[in-house]
């Protein structure tokens, strides 16, 4: 059986596993409701908020101003682990923060750096996530499962919390 943790210690977890994966899918809708996927790097995870570049121009930012509601998946299969947070997004230009946000590897879609023109950034306030952090390897998995299987009792799948972020 899972152990039981606190709603603080989820919210670690959670902040913790979007940080180490450090790629995201960020999911909007259209203004006729349909949802599209892209994948983002994570340039921080503070408190509630998880921080993203982008173009001030490109779809998603339109979309995102339609509709703030959002959608992060992201997964890790070689570990075992995948969170799912449920947010608010915004988008900004706020000069500070991309420069204290900045890495180098962004400079291939913003050439002139935290300065560019046409950068922004998204910040999504997570509202509620949930997590599944199984035994860390895929050996250990299939011990699990084999061991399972023989006790005929459904596998210990490691552990899985569902958190609000909200206050």
């Amino acid at each position: 059986m899972a152990q039981q943790i606190s709603d603080d210690e989820a919210r670690i977890r959670v902040r913790e596993l979007i940080k180490k994966i450090g790629l995201v899918m960020l999911v909007t809708a259209d203004e006729d409701g349909a949802l599209h996927s892209r994948p983002m790097a994570v340039m921080g995870v503070e408190d509630q908020t998880v921080w993203f570049f982008t173009d001030v121009d490109s779809p998603k930012t339109l979309e995102i101003g339609r509709d703030h509601d959002v959608l992060l998946a992201c997964a890790n299969p070689a570990g075992q682990e995948f969170v799912s947070v449920t947010g608010r997004a915004r988008v900004m230009q706020d000069v500070a923060k991309q420069k204290e946000l900045w890495s180098e590897g962004a400079r291939l879609w913003f050439p002139h750096g935290h300065k560019s023109e046409n950068l922004a950034l998204i910040s999504v306030e997570m509202l509620g996530a949930e997590y599944w952090d199984s035994p860390g390897s895929k050996v250990l998995f299939a011990y699990g499962y084999v061991k399972a299987l023989l006790a005929k009792k459904t596998p210990e799948t490691g552990e899985n919390a569902k958190v609000e972020f909200r206050h």
